[in-house]
C-alpha cells in the first residue's frame, strides 16, 4: 500500500494568508495528528539553523507554527542542531523568544555527548548518534531542500543522516567515498603527467596527496564527473567510479536507520520544505541564488516516501541556469536537475534505494493536496486600509 505524503503548493489562487505556505503547513500538521500523537512526549524537532549569513534555512515563522502544535498537543518541543550552528543561531531569529520554545546542540556544546551503535560499513564500525536525539522520545524532521556536493541533494534523509551524528562519525560518513580506490600510482609514475592532471580539472577537484606526492586524493564534492581528468590520465591510472559516490549514499541510509531506531514506531514525521534551493548545503553559511522555482512543502510519516515525492515533484522543474554559480558548470542534461549539477553519479534517488531494501519506508507513495489550487472565476485585489 503506497505511504501518504501530504503536499501544500506555493502557489495560491487568491491573496489570501489562508493559502499562503504558513497555513499549508498548519493543514498538513492536522493531517498527520501531531497534537494527538505527542502528549508528554519530548519531542525534538530536528533542523538545520544554518551558520554565518545564511537565510534560506527553514523561517523561523514555519518552525514556530509546529512549536505551537507540539505546546498545544501537550508536548515538550526543543530545536536541535550541530553546536556550531545552534552557537550563533538567534542570529538568524532561532531563538527562544522567537521559536516558543529553547534551542539546543545535539550533541552537546563539544560534541562530547553521544551514544554508540555498531554497525559495520567500509571505514565505519561504531557510529555515534548525537545524545539529545536518542533521549527524546518524539522527532519532528524538518529540513530544507537543496542541492548537495556530495549526494546531489539534501532534505530528509540527509538532515538526519548528518544532522544526528557526532563530528568523527560525520567526518567517517564522507571518508567513506575514499575507501574504494580510486587512484593507482604504478599507472603513472611520472610526476609531470601527474601535474598536468591535476591541472585538468577546472573546479580543483583532484589534488596530490598531502602525505605521498605519488597518490592523488579526489575531492568528491567538487567533481561533477566531467571526464577531462580521464582524458589526461594514463590508462588504468584514474577511475571515476559510481561505488565511490553511492558509498556515501548508502552510509545515509544507514545512518538514518540508526537514528529512527532509537524511536518508538509511530514517534516520528518528517516535514521538507522546498523553497529557494540553492546550489550547496545551508551548511556552507550563506545563500546564493535559487536554482529551482519553490515546489511547496511536504510531510509524511514515512522518510523514504517524502523525499521521492519531494524529489518527483521537483524533476519537471526548469532548472534556472542563469544563477547558477560561475564556479559550476551543467555538462549532463539526463534525469534529475540537481543531477545535471552535480554530475551524473550523484543520483539524488540513490539514498531512497538503499533506505528501502533496510525498510526504513516506500517509495510508492500517494500525493494528497491539502489545498489545491483552484482558479476563481472572479477574485478581487484586497486593499488593506492605512490605520
Amino acid at each position: 500500500m503506497p505511504s501518504q505524503v501530504f503536499f501544500g503548493s506555493p502557489r495560491q489562487a487568491r491573496l489570501e494568508a489562508k493559502e499562503t505556505l504558513p497555513a499549508k503547513l498548519d493543514l498538513i500538521l492536522e493531517r498527520l495528528h501531531l497534537r494527538d500523537r505527542v502528549k508528554g512526549e519530548t519531542v525534538m524537532i530536528k533542523m538545520h539553523t544554518g551558520n554565518n549569513i545564511v537565510y534560506s534555512t527553514v523561517h523561523p515563522v514555519f518552525v514556530r507554527r509546529v512549536v505551537q502544535a507540539v505546546r498545544e498537543g501537550g508536548g515538550q518541543p526543543y530545536v536541535a542542531d550541530l553546536h556550531w550552528d545552534t552557537a550563533g543561531s538567534e542570529q538568524r531569529g532561532y531563538s527562544a523568544e522567537v521559536l516558543g520554545c529553547p534551542v539546543y546542540p545535539a550533541s552537546g556544546p563539544n560534541e562530547k555527548y553521544f551514544y554508540e551503535h555498531r554497525r559495520p560499513f567500509k571505514n565505519l564500525q561504531d557510529w555515534k548518534v548525537a545524545g539529545l536525539i536518542q533521549d527524546s522520545s518524539f522527532l519532528v524532521n524538518f529540513a530544507h531542500v537543496k542541492g548537495h556536493p556530495s549526494c546531489g541533494f539534501g532534505a530528509a534523509f540527509k538532515n538526519l543522516a548528518l544532522g544526528c551524528m557526532a563530528a568523527t562519525t560525520r567526518s567517517a560518513m564522507h571518508d567513506a567515498m575514499h575507501f574504494d580506490p580510486y587512484w593507482f600510482p604504478e599507472k603513472c609514475p611520472d610526476a609531470a603527467v601527474r601535474r598536468a592532471i591535476v591541472e585538468s580539472c577546472p573546479f580543483e577537484a583532484l589534488v596530490e596527496d598531502k602525505e605521498n606526492p605519488e597518490q592523488l586524493h579526489l575531492h568528491m564534492e567538487q567533481c561533477n564527473q566531467c571526464g577531462r581528468c580521464l582524458r589526461a590520465a594514463p590508462e588504468g591510472s584514474l577511475k571515476i567510479d559510481a561505488v565511490n559516490f553511492h558509498s556515501f549514499q548508502e552510509a545515509c541510509a544507514i545512518a538514518v536507520d540508526l537514528v529512527l531506531s532509537t524511536f518508538a514506531p509511530g514517534k516520528a514525521v518528517h516535514l521538507n520544505l522546498a523553497t529557494h534551493m540553492t546550489p550547496v548545503c545551508d551548511c556552507f553559511g550563506f545563500t546564493s541564488m535559487p536554482i529551482l522555482p519553490d515546489a511547496g512543502l511536504f510531510g509524511s510519516d514515512d522518510i523514504v516516501a517524502l523525499d521521492q515525492a519531494t524529489l518527483d515533484t521537483i524533476r519537471p522543474l526548469r532548472l534556472i541556469e542563469e544563477n547558477i554559480p560561475a564556479c559550476m558548470e551543467v555538462h549532463t542534461r539526463e534525469g534529475h536537475p540537481f543531477r545535471w549539477l552535480h554530475g551524473p553519479l550523484k543520483d539524488p534517488y540513490k539514498v531512497l534505494e538503499f533506505a528501502e531494501k533496510m525498510g526504513l519506508g516506500s517509495r510508492e507513495y500517494e500525493l494528497l493536496d491539502v489545498f489545491p489550487v483552484v482558479k476563481p472565476e472572479r477574485a478581487s485585489l484586497p486593499y488593506i486600509p492605512a490605520k
